[in-house]
């Protein structure tokens, strides 16, 4: 598995990979500079749109996180406090069973309505993780046919380039 680092790092070299193959290209449209300029602009504006996106990512990821962690630690206070109430609602007597009672059935509501949303956050961050994943993993292969279609094109051009010279010889023995 790959780091984040390790991901930038091949996004960087794809673009130097794609210039460097590309740098031997003629195209019909325009000059070879025009194209790679082209080529660069449209690869940084890329890496500059898939960044601001794992930012995002990221950045939603840590909130959600925070999130997660603020509501849990208002949740133990609120256990603490409860527990503290319902020793000082012990303590007294009959007068106030019925509000222990109430308070009680309360820390049950709030214990059972816990549980759930522990289960949930953890499997929303595995869902995160998995979906990262199934993202990291398009990437690669976007990465790697990009790299095929550069060395298709590269072997179509010199196909193309001896073609063109047996025909070229081909015409200048008839004459």
């Amino acid at each position: 598995m790959t780091t984040q680092k390790q991901q930038t790092l091949e996004l960087h070299q794809q673009p130097e990979m794609l210039r460097i193959k590309n740098s031997g290209m003629i195209s019909h449209v325009g000059s070879p500079l025009l194209n790679e300029e082209r080529d660069e602009e449209m690869t940084r504006s890329a890496l500059a749109a898939f960044r601001a996106k794992e930012e995002e990512i990221e950045r939603r990821k840590i909130e959600v996180r925070d999130k997660v962690q603020a509501q849990l630690g208002r949740v133990e206070e609120e256990t603490k406090r409860l527990a503290e109430i319902r020793e000082e609602l012990e303590s007294l007597h009959d007068p106030m069973r019925k509000e222990v009672g109430i308070v009680r059935k309360r820390i049950d509501i709030i214990n059972r309505d816990l549980k759930p949303m522990g289960l949930s956050c953890q499997k929303k961050e595995k869902e995160y993780k998995e979906a990262l994943e199934a993202f990291n993993e398009k990437n690669r292969e976007k990465g790697q046919l990009i790299a095929r279609l550069v060395e298709l094109v590269t072997e179509s051009e010199k196909v193309r380039l001896k073609k063109l010279e047996e025909l070229s010889k081909n015409i200048d023995s008839l004459h």
